[in-house]
């Protein structure tokens, strides 16, 4: 009856989730996209899409790559409006620095 009770949650640091949500999140197009940078929100790129292709997580946005990172080391952290998605990850495409995006949905997922 309480089934649901013995489930365990999901390990959000496993690569078995993480590549589980980079699925998800594969083909969404994005309004766009900004980054928390001291107190400020600043908007990276505009009208975009997000993408995996060959382990790697490409964020398309404003006719450029605005983040690319390995889909195994990248963590995804749901809105909770549904609407969006946080990506944190080492970008790869500049220099490799960590950064954590917001990505916002044109449509949402349901």
């Amino acid at each position: 009856m309480f089934n649901f009770l013995k489930r365990k949650k999901n390990d959000v640091s496993s690569t078995a989730f993480r590549r589980e949500m980079a699925c998800r999140y594969n083909g969404i197009f994005i309004k766009y996209a900004d980054e928390r940078i001291d107190d400020q929100e600043i908007v990276i790129g505009k009208a975009g899409s997000i993408s995996v292709r060959g382990g790697e997580l490409i964020v398309l946005s404003s006719s450029k790559i605005i983040f690319r990172s390995i889909v195994d080391e990248t963590d995804f952290s749901p809105l909770m409006s549904g609407d969006g998605v946080i990506v944190s990850g080492c970008d790869i495409e500049n220099g490799g620095n960590f950064r954590k995006i917001t990505l916002h949905f044109t449509s949402y997922i349901k």
